[in-house]
């Protein structure tokens, strides 16, 4: 069992979270993990093919309760990405009405912020991040799942959610959108099938998501952040007897 020596970073949401570890997607998750490596571990909590009603009670099994969390570490940073499968047009099996998506969104913070919560953790800062836009015309359009316009009103609907529980949010839709030059078709480019993003789309999302980090909690960027153990170059003028007199674990 690994030992609890270093803080996380934790990104949870659906397919787009879990598939942003793909090597050859060039995920944010992958990206984030290799931007905190010896700083923070970045965490994939990512379920494909769910929606907010599901990930309510798996959120409150993936982050410990109060009780637990001096004994795990500490969850510096939670991102929640939701939307892309509750905006499934109603009669499919993960559609979730718009009003209960914002209600589970602002639930989830809660969990989180609301200090009567079992897993209140004053520590951890939340960002929300908004479905990215789709291609329309990658899906069969005589028996459509979703549609362009309904997916914009639920990331729409995720921007509203930050906004009314003070929690910043990366707007993916918008950016992926203007990256396309709000054009409909070319917002394929930036997708693999029509709903999840390939390389370009995670790179846009990524550089917003860092950006964000620095501009709403500059203590957890990258950069302010030392490694948990020093460089190598430490021991050009210590000893190993002086590094293992430190103290370099704060725990």
């Amino acid at each position: 069992m690994a030992a609890n020596y270093q803080d996380a970073i934790v990104l949870f949401g659906d397919s787009l979270t879990q598939m942003s570890w793909d090597p050859e997607l060039g995920g944010v998750g992958a990206r984030l993990a290799n931007l905190y490596v010896r700083k923070v571990d970045v965490l994939n909590r990512g379920f494909s093919g769910y929606n907010t009603d599901w990930a309510l009670p798996v959120l409150e099994q993936i982050i410990a309760k109060r009780e637990q969390q001096p004994h795990v570490p500490r969850v510096r940073l939670l991102t929640i990405w939701f939307g892309a499968n509750d905006a499934c047009l109603p009669g499919c099996g993960q559609h979730v009405p718009l009003v209960r998506f914002s209600e589970n969104l602002a639930k989830m913070v809660h969990t989180i912020r609301e200090p009567k919560s079992p897993w209140y953790s004053p520590e951890t800062k939340i960002i929300l991040i908004t479905a990215p836009p789709i291609h329309a015309g990658s899906f069969d359009e005589d028996n459509p799942t979703r549609t362009f316009d309904n997916t914009r009103s639920y990331a729409e609907a995720a921007k509203k959610a930050g906004e009314n529980e003070s929690v910043p949010v990366l707007d993916a839709w918008t950016r992926v959108w203007e990256a396309a030059g709000k054009d409909r078709e070319a917002v394929k480019f930036f997708l693999t099938d029509g709903l999840h993003l390939n390389e370009a789309g995670y790179k846009i999302v990524y550089d917003g998501l860092v950006e964000a980090i620095g501009e709403y909690y500059p203590e957890i960027h990258h950069e302010r952040l030392k490694p948990v153990f020093p460089l190598w170059d430490y021991f050009h003028d210590h000893t190993l007897e002086d590094f293992k007199a430190e103290k370099w674990v704060d725990r």
